[in-house]
């Protein structure tokens, strides 16, 4: 019986879940990356009693030396080559109407170990950094403070290697001082910022104007209509409306108070 393997690390981690599928009518494999733990199987008892579940495992294409002939084992994966961040598919030949079962998935799972080097901002809104000491492919989040909070802008994809590795992500500032940041959220549900980057951002500092004629929102700088960051919300905290723009139509909104957030303040609009 032959296997196609699919391209290691090609395969999304869901909400940091493992992958598990079908490669073949009673095989299975789960995808991860080594972080330095061995991984501990249950085999459920075969169907027809005599036995259990797994006949074969292999890591990488590679046979691993287990006990199939037992509940549970464990995976030793220093018999590989492997070191932590590379990817590890794991395929389990089994019977039919039985799966294995991973005890401890999650040392498959990638951890945030950045270490920040370097991080800056122009006052244009171009932010890099560099890190090192990654061990697993993780997002990096992009924050700028605005509206006394920190607000995701972007994503950018971790390298995941150890080595340096160089970033860089298009801000859009606001008026005046700019924070921003970067941080990653691992499987733990923990987030790791990095130190936050401060900046001015030699923008004009706009005005709201509604106009309840026309049902319209302008932000206004300069005499002229500006683009900026906003969000509305209802008088029960929904965003009814964000974007990026120096103009905003309110015609389909319901009467009553909505709450504006843009560049970096707050105001208050009532539609009637």
């Amino acid at each position: 019986m032959k296997f196609k393997f699919p391209k290691i690390g090609a395969v999304a981690l869901a909400c940091f879940g493992l992958l598990m599928t079908n490669v073949a009518k009673a095989d299975s494999s789960v995808e991860g990356q080594y972080q330095g733990r061995n991984i501990v199987v249950q085999s459920p008892q075969s169907d027809d009693g005599f036995g259990f579940c797994i006949t074969r495992v292999s890591v990488n294409g590679e046979a691993v030396s287990v006990d199939v002939n037992s509940s549970a084992f464990q995976i030793n994966f220093d018999e590989f080559d492997l070191d932590v961040g590379d990817p590890v598919m794991i395929v389990f030949e089994h019977d039919e109407g039985c799966k294995p079962k991973l005890l401890n998935p999650e040392v498959l799972l990638p951890k945030s170990t950045f270490q920040l080097q370097s991080i800056s901002c122009t006052p244009e809104g171009a932010l890099s950094w560099s890190t090192t000491e990654e061990s697993g492919k993780l997002t990096y989040y992009v924050e700028q403070y605005r509206w006394n909070k920190w607000v995701v802008i972007g994503e950018v994809d971790g390298a995941g290697t150890p080595e340096l590795n160089n970033y860089l992500f298009y801000t859009v500032p606001h008026s005046g001082e700019n924070k921003v940041r970067v941080s990653q959220v691992d499987n733990t549900g923990n987030k790791k910022p990095s130190k936050e980057v401060v900046f001015e951002a030699d923008i004009l500092e706009p005005e709201l104007n509604a106009i309840n004629k026309q049902k319209i929102i302008e932000f206004v700088a300069g005499g002229k209509r500006v683009k900026t960051k906003y969000e509305i919300f209802d008088a029960y905290g929904n965003i009814v409306k964000k974007g990026y723009n120096s103009i905003v139509d309110y015609s389909n909104l319901k009467s009553g108070v909505y709450h504006v957030n843009y560049d970096n303040k707050t105001d208050r609009i009532i539609v009637k």
